[in-house]
């Protein structure tokens, strides 16, 4: 509950900008423009970059196309922070119209089918003790923004943590890696739902890219596009998903894995989308 009350309170009470604390806002426009990726450097994070594929180095085996629209630094990290940890509930929408664009960057024109965000699941654990699923709300945001763009998208919720994983913080890429290994499944019966469109993995923030990773390893098991290897194919499944390649978008992204982005000849491959 704690959320709902942070939220409620919000509307008869003076706030202060989460990104920057500036009173009487939840959100004051400078941060604003950093977060659409219109603000400056200087750790205000942003730096009018956009949307656009981001590698984590190292890259863990599986990881799918992943597409960021910020980098994770400053006034961004302040925000995220702000709404998975500190029940910011206000943040949801406007976190959500920034992933909505990573999705946009990431599956093109998608040849008009349904888009289905599948959000990286959190912990009972970690919903009990935060009073809200942070990824899947600002999931819901993205979907009904990407709609009022004349999108069909919808959330498919259909991951599931199968083990407890412990605390990721502190741990490297290996670590991460070895942590998160089968950790995740769908449930049961989610592969029919992710027949009927698009598939995309989402997420708020990819660092190492090892929960991406599994999850698409989890999708794999019942979804052709998470898949690799024509040979684990059906005929059918092939000829519908035969030139999709695994797709993931998150709002943010190391800042590294932007800069590696500006100055690899593989920005030049993605160019124009290869979605």
């Amino acid at each position: 509950m704690r959320g709902w009350w942070r939220e409620i309170s919000g509307l008869v009470l003076p706030g202060a900008c989460e990104g920057c604390g500036a009173p009487r806002t939840g959100l004051c426009a400078r941060c604003a423009g950093v977060l659409a990726g219109d603000g400056g450097s200087g750790g205000g994070g942003g730096g009018g970059v956009g949307p656009r594929r981001v590698w984590p180095v190292p890259e863990p085996p599986g990881l799918p196309v992943v597409h960021a629209a910020v980098p994770y630094e400053g006034v961004v990290r302040a925000l995220l922070i702000a709404h998975k940890e500190r029940g910011a509930l206000g943040l949801g929408r406007v976190l959500g119209d920034v992933l909505a664009r990573a999705v946009e960057a990431g599956v093109g024109g998608s040849g008009g089918r349904p888009l289905l965000l599948v959000p990286v699941p959190s912990s009972r654990r970690s919903v009990r003790a935060r009073g809200h699923d942070p990824t899947r709300r600002v999931a819901l945001a993205a979907a009904a923004r990407l709609r009022g763009a004349g999108r069909a998208a919808r959330v498919v919720p259909v991951l599931r943590q199968r083990r407890a994983v412990a605390d990721q913080a502190g741990l490297g890429a290996r670590g991460r890696r070895a942590n998160l290994a089968g950790a995740l499944e769908v449930v049961p019966g989610g592969g029919r739902l992710l027949a009927a469109g698009r598939v995309v993995l989402v997420d708020d923030v990819m660092t190492t890219g090892a929960t991406l990773a599994e999850a698409a390893r989890a999708l794999g098991v019942v979804h052709p596009p998470f898949t690799d290897g024509a040979a684990e194919r059906s005929r059918s499944d092939f000829a519908q998903h035969e030139f999709e390649q695994r797709v993931a978008a998150v709002i943010a992204s190391s800042p590294a894995s932007f800069e590696i982005n500006r100055n690899s000849p593989r920005t030049w491959i993605v160019a124009g989308g290869e979605r």
